[in-house]
């Protein structure tokens, strides 16, 4: 189960790395891997972002590892953490692809629950992203 949560919790990541190029708050595929309040929170800030005329350049790079699964004898639940580095994935104006901000990006601590819906498949309902510096 550790290794599902995990292999799901990197599928958002790249749904939402590929969103994120051109803002995307309504790709199709940002519900493959996210639910709930993960996928709310991924669509407001694409939508965000799309508004002010922003896209997200690059790749993350992240390294989760299952911090807890829940309950023990038979998962329905898992505790990501990551230390996900954002330096070289970066905003810049999609009009005149200049840096949106002065930022360098870095390493920032991220906490996931990936839990296994009614259905039987597993997905992220929730995620935080911490400051750069945190981990």
């Amino acid at each position: 189960m550790g290794q599902k949560a995990v292999n799901v919790y990197l599928g958002m990541w790249h749904t939402m790395v590929s969103a994120a190029r051109t803002s995307d708050w309504k790709s199709p595929l940002l519900g493959q891997y996210a639910t709930g309040q993960a996928l709310n929170t991924i669509s407001r800030g694409l939508y965000t972002d799309h508004q002010n005329g922003l896209v997200t350049k690059g790749t993350p790079k992240n390294t989760p590892v299952v911090a807890a699964l829940d309950p023990v004898d038979d998962p329905t639940r898992a505790t990501i953490s990551d230390c996900g580095d954002s330096t070289s994935w970066l905003k810049y104006h999609a009009d005149t692809g200049r840096r949106a901000d002065d930022g360098p990006g870095g390493r920032r601590a991220i906490t996931a629950v990936v839990e296994r819906q009614g259905d039987g498949v597993w997905m992220v309902s929730d995620f935080a992203i911490q400051a750069v510096g945190t981990c």
